[in-house]
């Protein structure tokens, strides 16, 4: 398995396609939601994804404090496999280059609310009462160290 980390400009036309394609499976189809994945901050956010072969099996995107949130944030956390561990894996990842190149001491995201324990399982703790977002609720979360 193969880890790739990529600034959006460095990603090439296949790549940005199986990404957009896998999110739209999962957060649109899958989910049941109509909401506007193309946000614009996909443009100054690291691609990080887990690849077997052409197939990608897990992805995430890390984008930098104020860009989305107060803080170096991890969003568009998908495994293609679940309850394999491909989870857990890039959310680690994901972890360590918001480190490597945002300088996070402090990493937030706004996850789904039935997501909390894995979250948890890597370190991210509730800050937040419920809220709802594209009809989905959600809560913050954060990692320190």
């Amino acid at each position: 398995m193969e880890v790739v980390v990529k600034k959006f400009q460095e990603l090439g036309l296949d790549e940005l396609y199986e990404i957009l394609r896998l999110r739209a499976e999962v957060f649109i189809v899958e989910q049941d939601c109509v909401y506007q994945d193309l946000d614009n901050v996909d443009k100054n956010a690291y691609h990080v994804y887990l690849k077997e072969g052409n197939e990608i099996l897990a992805y995430l995107r890390v984008i930098d404090k104020g860009e989305r949130l107060d803080e170096v944030s991890l969003g568009r956390v998908i495994s293609l496999k679940r309850r394999q561990g491909l989870g857990t894996q890039i959310m680690k990842i994901g972890i360590s280059v918001a480190k490597e190149k945002y300088g996070a001491k402090k990493i937030k995201i706004g996850a789904q609310a039935y997501a909390k324990p894995f979250y948890e399982s890597v370190g991210f703790k509730q800050i937040s009462s419920e809220y709802m977002e594209d009809g989905i609720p959600h809560i913050y979360m954060i990692y320190e160290e």
